[in-house]
């Protein structure tokens, strides 16, 4: 392994790296000389060994060096963890994902939840994208009166019959059912069951002692590319809409507050870095460790819903359940950052802004990035699919044209 000592208009990077990754290493540097990155962390495993931790720029950006230990909210990226409870609690026989969500929570059985199954919750088939009622303030922190909420809620759609991120709602559709299977709330389950054996620096619902390690997220300005884009138009000019209501109907939330930081939201305020991203999916990557037997890490890599347009984000969308898999949108026209171009085998998920982990079970690599400075769009920015894009190239990978990395 490499030493990594530099110094880049944006502050230092320190770490260690394999020099067959030094690729990655390249794309790192220049995302802080030419991208404008501010602070991050890059880390990638392979073949279940760290071969790239790579940390370093400003908490701010007057502010603090990046440590090795800085964290961040790393927003979706949060659903990853979230789903890997679900998926760990169907592996032990405790979820059925075929069942109807009303054999472990009859009180959302109701207004047209009742066939919903809970696979449904975990592809984001179920209709339930966000909720209609004006939130108050802060609503997001209030875990039981959200379940509350979507369980009196109508669906947007039929369950089962389309898509539509459940950008926020999956703290709950999802959540609540890991709560109901398994007797203990998702912050508590992850902790337990995956962060604590895995050794992972990575909260869902984070203690007040790790809250000054936190690089406060630097907000993306709007992008003008992206002005006439579905998404923008429905966010500006239909109130009723999934997009509208899931960035606008938020109860005044303040991703960057203490109390943001310590409620258990499993969708979106997950704080931990690339690192931790990394360390969760490399038993992932490599056969499913003590997490998921080989058939249970199968279903979690496969294509569940894909669709030519996600009803809240309006572009083309392929998940797993619970999970993104590769999405190449290059070719739309007024959707920059719309993309996020992995592997065929992968899946993971990216988080607001940016930031991204996943796991690839045919290259047996995983791989961890966030940052601070969010970047525009509603899926990966240049710097993240730089970075992903030059690991897949150090592993021989050809070329991604297809919409997928391939040998």
């Amino acid at each position: 392994m490499e030493k990594l000592s530099r110094e880049t208009k944006a502050g230092a990077l320190h770490g260690t790296y394999d020099t067959k990754f030094k690729p990655v290493v390249d794309a790192i540097v220049e995302n802080f000389e030419t991208r404008d990155e501010v602070g991050a962390n890059v880390a990638i495993t392979l073949e279940g060994k760290p071969v790239l931790d790579i940390w370093g720029g400003k908490k701010a950006r007057d502010g603090d060096a990046w440590d090795k230990d800085t964290v961040s909210i790393v927003f979706s990226c949060t659903k990853g963890a979230t789903a890997l409870c679900a998926h760990m609690l169907a592996d032990r026989g405790k979820l059925d994902l075929d069942a109807k969500v009303a054999d472990y929570w009859p009180e959302y059985a109701k207004n047209g939840k009742e066939e919903t199954l809970v696979s449904m919750m975990l592809d984001h088939s179920a209709g339930m994208p966000h909720v209609r009622t004006p939130l108050k303030d802060s609503g997001y922190c209030d875990y039981d009166y959200m379940v509350k909420l979507l369980e009196s809620e109508e669906p947007f759609w039929k369950p089962g019959t389309r898509n539509g991120y459940h950008g926020v709602t999956f703290a709950w559709t999802v959540g609540e059912l890991v709560h109901r299977a398994s007797g203990k709330r998702l912050g508590q389950f992850f902790a337990d069951e995956v962060a604590k054996p895995l050794g992972l620096d990575f909260h869902i619902g984070t203690p007040e002692e790790v809250e000054p390690r936190i690089a406060a997220m630097i907000f993306a300005d709007p992008d003008p590319a992206a002005a006439n884009s579905k998404f923008t138009q429905a966010l500006m000019n239909d109130p009723s809409s999934p997009a509208h209501l899931f960035l606008l109907n938020s109860g005044g939330m303040d991703f960057n507050s203490r109390a943001c930081h310590a409620a258990e939201i499993g969708s979106a305020n997950g704080i931990t870095n690339g690192r931790g991203l990394a360390a969760m999916y490399q038993p992932l990557a490599n056969g499913g460790g003590n997490l998921v037997g080989k058939d249970t890490l199968a279903r979690m890599g496969r294509v569940a819903m894909a669709t030519h347009e996600d009803a809240t984000l309006l572009i083309p969308s392929r998940f797993a359940l619970g999970f993104m898999k590769s999405m190449d949108n290059r070719v739309l026209a007024n959707e920059p950052n719309s993309s996020c171009i992995l592997g065929d085998a992968a899946f993971g998920h990216v988080g607001m802004g940016g930031s991204i982990g996943f796991a690839d079970p045919e290259a047996h690599m995983s791989f961890g990035y966030n940052m601070n400075r969010m970047g525009a769009g509603i899926l990966l920015n240049d710097r993240g699919q730089a970075l992903v894009d030059a690991a897949y190239t150090a592993l021989g990978y050809r070329s991604n044209a297809s919409g997928v990395w391939a040998l």
